[in-house]
């Protein structure tokens, strides 16, 4: 399985399912530097195409359409990869900010923005190479790589939970989450108590009573659990 007829056949099948506009952005967008990413980076990190959509149609905040260069989905979570060439973005001042506004409005719709710079891409790969496999550590350890589904052993309020422990320091208290997530008090101390079973939390407790004020988050900030 070689990345050349991989790449071929992932391509054939994307131009396949589109017609009209989309048909006509990925075959005029997926040029020298999105090839280069797929082939340099994408590949050697993840030897796959599955869910990996090039060209990826969204519509910006005013509601036009618009590609952009890669969409990988991980189950509920869409990863955004730009390639951004100085040539085509850097000089024109207008498309310079549509393209900055774009990627502001993207992540305000929950998608993760990673901007790559051409130059560096072919000037010093090794470097993207090292940002990006940190970057995708924790969504490929969570993939199956047959299906590209994403294979779950926590749910989403125990997700929830842990990463809104990372935001805070890997510190959570019950109430102060519960109106964060908006969810009953009852609810956040089960699946607290689920998670110090499941050897994600530490129930810290105080005084003489014995009672848990908090919980402390002792997994990795990478971890492929909170995917």
């Amino acid at each position: 399985m070689s990345f050349q007829s991989e790449h071929e056949k992932w391509l054939k099948q994307h131009l396949a399912k589109r017609k009209g506009e989309p048909l006509d952005a990925l075959k005029r967008g997926h040029g020298y530097g999105n090839q280069l990413f797929v082939e340099r980076i994408w590949w050697t990190l993840v030897g796959h195409f599955l869910e990996l959509h090039p060209e990826y149609e969204v519509r910006d905040w005013r509601g036009r359409s618009y590609f952009v260069d890669f969409m990988w989905i991980v189950g509920a979570i869409r990863i955004v990869f730009e390639i951004m060439d100085y040539g085509s973005h850097g000089t024109d001042r207008s498309k310079y900010r549509n393209d900055l506004n774009r990627g502001l409005f993207l992540q305000s719709q929950d998608c993760v923005v990673y901007y790559i710079p051409l130059d560096e891409l072919k000037e010093n790969p090794s470097f993207i190479l090292s940002v990006v496999r940190n970057i995708l550590t924790p969504y490929l350890a969570a993939v199956n790589g047959k299906t590209g589904t994403v294979e779950r052993q926590f749910s989403k309020i125990e997700r929830d939970l842990m990463r809104t422990a990372i935001r805070h320091n890997r510190v959570i208290r019950p109430m102060d989450a519960a109106r964060e997530l908006e969810l009953h008090n009852m609810t956040v101390i089960k699946h607290c108590r689920r998670l110090v079973e499941k050897g994600k939390f530490r129930a810290v407790s105080r005084g003489k009573s014995g009672r848990v004020t908090y919980y402390e988050y002792i997994g990795t900030i990478q971890s492929p659990d909170l995917v």
